[in-house]
């Protein structure tokens, strides 16, 4: 139920109990009773539109409660909802971040076999020079 349609709910229950309590007091003070009896007739209506009232917020009662267990339903289905999506989204992440570093893991072992292989052809390269330096000095 939308706001605006609470108060006119609102507003037609007042409405209504108001024109009630004036309409019984009207009718009962121009009836051409004894004081005794319009009193009586008064207690009678007074008790009356206490009962409809008490009805009233009776029904009031149980519609604001629907409302409120519909309504706590609904939250509670956003929060397990939420939960889900978040918890597929830290796997998600979880995933892309174990790829990531079994791709450094890679990446880090090539460099060091790049780099192993490049030393040893700077190794054997050095060695061949000296070689050749000491061929050279001892011709």
């Amino acid at each position: 139920m939308s706001t605006k349609e609470s108060n006119i709910s609102k507003g037609l229950l007042i409405g209504f109990l108001t024109g009630s309590v004036v309409g019984a007091a009207v009718a009962l003070l121009y009836a051409p009773k004894s004081g005794k009896e319009l009193r009586q007739d008064i207690k009678g209506k007074a008790d009356e539109l206490l009962d409809e009232a008490e009805k009233y917020l009776d029904v009031a009662k149980e519609k604001a409660s629907i409302i409120y267990n519909d309504g706590k339903k609904k939250s509670e289905q956003l929060v397990a909802e939420a939960k889900v999506k978040a918890d597929v989204l830290i796997k998600d992440a979880e995933k892309v971040f174990s790829d990531a570093r079994e791709k450094a893991g890679q990446a880090i072992a090539t460099g060091k076999d790049v780099v192993a292989s490049e030393t040893d052809k700077i190794k054997n390269a050095f060695k061949a020079g000296v070689d050749a330096y000491k061929d050279a000095k001892n011709s």
